[in-house]
């Protein structure tokens, strides 16, 4: 096993590489968060390949997370893609090489690749280890009960992403602020689903044991990221400065888990 994630520890800081040397060519490296989804899927897949004869809990440990990765991956590409150079990151760079005298090739990788090399591989942990202790090795109720949380946590975040989408594309909603379909209910639906989806792997593979209950690390790190670092805080600290009807938002709606909104 040991030998097997030291293999897609080492696949994934090849890719890294590879696109570090793009993200300079390029002078961007925004299109970092799509690959934080499909790396995911990446190390998902080489644990999968890595297992002789696996059954229906690595099948669907590997199914759950590739479509996940996958999904939002491509989401988060094709937004990029439309947008162009996303401004945090914009903004990290642009401290790093005035304040403290980086090139872009050297703020590229220590500011946004390296970090995500380890952060990507904690996370994605009880996939990982859930395939390649699984073996030939069939679904359990309680693997059965995470993989419909994993599901709707996926729904969930796909239908917030179409929802914003669509609201995004609509010039009547100019200067507004979402406030219909899920985003009544929470002010990130898409957060609460990557919550979802990732607490719903690690109970999919907790069965397989202590290695599993230590990799809850992962989504505890993910949790915290979404819910208290750079996920809701972070937005949430950019839209009441450029949009006042958001502080009324934020007094009506749940700020995570989804709730019915105040009167």
């Amino acid at each position: 096993m040991l030998a097997a994630l030291g293999l897609n520890f080492g696949l994934l800081v090849a890719i890294m590489i590879i696109l570090w040397l793009i993200s300079i060519r390029i002078r961007d490296v925004s299109f970092i968060d799509a690959f934080w989804a499909y790396g995911m899927a990446v190390m998902a897949s080489a644990s999968f390949m890595q297992t002789e004869n696996p059954g229906s809990l690595a099948y669907t440990i590997w199914a759950l997370t590739a479509l996940w990765g996958i999904r939002l991956g491509t989401h988060l590409f094709l937004r990029w893609r439309k947008e162009g150079v996303d401004p945090r990151y914009k903004k990290i760079m642009g401290r790093a090489m005035e304040k403290q005298g980086m090139s872009f090739a050297k703020a590229a990788l220590l500011k946004a690749w390296a970090m995500q090399i380890p952060l990507l591989f904690i996370v994605c942990l009880p996939a990982q280890l859930g395939i390649l202790l699984a073996g030939a090795d069939s679904l359990s109720y309680i693997s059965v009960i995470g993989a419909v949380i994993a599901v709707i946590g996926i729904g969930f975040e796909t239908i917030g992403d179409m929802q914003l989408k669509a609201f995004k594309a609509n010039p009547a909603s100019k200067g507004k602020v979402l406030d219909s379909g899920l985003w009544k209910y929470t002010r990130h639906p898409n957060y609460f689903g990557d919550f979802c989806a990732w607490w719903g792997i690690w109970l999919v593979a907790a069965p397989m044991g202590w290695p599993v209950w230590l990799a809850a690390i992962g989504p505890l790190f993910l949790s915290f990221t979404l819910m208290k670092w750079s996920g809701a805080p972070l937005l949430e600290k950019s839209l009441k400065q450029n949009r006042p009807d958001y502080v009324k938002y934020i007094e009506r709606t749940s700020g995570f888990f989804p709730m019915p909104p105040k009167k």
